[in-house]
């Protein structure tokens, strides 16, 4: 094999690829990249059995082959490169030279035989959408995935289609995310996408006006985005009844501004860490909400300005929990919701159905 590419291009790809390569495993293709020189192109591939992101970038072959290259040593090299053109070539032993200028490597590859199939997944794309409505959704749902094995099918988020609208939910037993969108779909289908996936996915998502599009199988899905594919494995498994688990009703309801609750959260949760855990105590009363902390190190205390309808209430929260919730929100004031002292809390839109998040309570001492 022997191909001459863009520095440039190809430190983008083998970046970007790099992310579905395993850092360690007992196979040692799965460390590495597969390279593909043929016609005029160098197509890139990682996989690491249950990920795997390939590109092509623009080349001059001058001969056809493949080879499979360290991915972390690869990267280290090319960025190092001195000009913008670099020559990759290799030979029957698999002994592989890249050079740039009077800059070169020699390295040993891999058989390209030794790397896995990737699945295929074939049949026309389920939808198509905006890149930057697809990474919203990912974005504002991704911190409720579940980082536990309790329940394995939790650590994806789940894609519900019904009736031309998408709904992404993530769930980690003390929260839920929940993000919608209408699509341009023929079919109603539900299928759970590995957080691990969806984090990468939202990485390569660039230009929010481009169309990305999305082809699935029984067991697999494929994201087609700006010249990248990204294959992952689904999760199996029977995921959470995410209606079932959003209150109906509500006793109190409180309008804010979203950016003053934070703010005010996090000037009370300076008291609060790993080792100094202690519940977040909120107040909704009539035109303010007070927070309050207490810890081995000291008490805070805090007040914002609201507009409140219904019920007193005082709630216990996990701070980090609250705080990742109203940061996902992509509005400017919130309405939050709550039907008594132990009812896990809405966080909804002022006046759509956009998002909606739900930060489960912790009971106070003097309950």
């Amino acid at each position: 094999m022997k191909v001459i590419c863009n520095k440039d291009k190809l430190c983008d790809a083998v970046t970007n690829v790099s992310r579905a390569v395993s850092s360690k495993s007992t196979i040692l293709a799965l460390e590495g990249i597969l390279l593909q020189a043929k016609g005029d192109s160098l197509s890139l591939t990682g996989y690491d059995l249950e990920l795997g992101i390939t590109t092509t970038i623009d080349a001059k072959v001058e001969s056809e082959g493949e080879i499979i290259l360290s991915a972390r040593l690869l990267s280290d090299m090319i960025r190092r490169m001195p000009y913008e053109v670099i020559e990759i070539s290799s030979d029957e032993k698999l002994l592989t030279q890249i050079v740039s200028g009077a800059a070169e490597y020699t390295i040993l590859g891999l058989d390209p035989q030794e790397f896995p199939e990737l699945p295929t997944v074939s049949g026309e794309p389920l939808l198509e959408m905006e890149a930057g409505a697809l990474k919203s959704m990912i974005d504002q749902t991704l911190f409720a995935v579940a980082v536990s094995d309790a329940k394995p099918v939790h650590k994806g988020s789940l894609f519900d289609i019904k009736e031309s609208v998408l709904t992404v939910v993530s769930v980690d037993g003390y929260r839920l995310a929940l993000r919608r969108e209408p699509v341009k779909v023929g079919e109603d289908v539900s299928f759970v996408v590995p957080g691990k996936t969806l984090s990468e996915v939202s990485k390569l998502l660039g230009d929010p006006e481009k169309q990305i599009s999305l082809t699935i199988s029984k067991k697999h899905i494929i994201f087609h985005i700006e010249g990248y594919f990204v294959i992952s494995r689904l999760l199996e498994g029977e995921f959470l009844d995410y209606k079932a688990a959003i209150p109906a009703d509500q006793t109190t309801e409180i309008l804010i501004s979203t950016r003053a609750f934070i703010d005010s959260i996090e000037r009370i949760s300076l008291l609060i860490s790993d080792k100094l855990r202690s519940p977040l105590k909120v107040s909704f009363l009539d035109e303010v909400i007070k927070s309050s902390c207490s810890t081995t190190i000291g008490k805070a205390h805090d007040e914002i300005a609201c507009k409140k309808t219904g019920d007193d209430v005082d709630m216990g929260f996990n701070s980090k929990y609250l705080l990742d919730a109203l940061r996902a929100c992509s509005s400017d004031e919130v309405l939050l919701q709550v039907n008594g002292p132990l009812s896990p809390m809405k966080v909804v839109p002022k006046e759509s159905d956009g998002f909606l998040f739900l930060v489960l309570p912790v009971r106070l001492k003097s309950e």
